[in-house]
């Protein structure tokens, strides 16, 4: 039993690492739909961040 609760810190950092990347993935897509120059970057950038977010509400 002495190995569970370092399982469960490990398990509890990949759960932050991952979260703290995703948000960042999410933060530079939403400023790339922001600040792209065309606006079919801007378009790209939107169905990006679209496809990432509807992803993740539905998991």
């Amino acid at each position: 039993m002495p190995l569970l609760p370092e399982l469960l810190h490990s398990a509890a950092a990949l759960t932050a690492t991952i979260g703290l990347l995703y948000g960042s993935l999410l933060s530079i897509v939403a400023l790339a739909s922001v600040l792209a120059r065309t606006p079919e970057r801007r378009r790209d950038a939107r169905s990006t961040l679209r496809i990432l977010v509807r992803g993740r509400r539905s998991g």
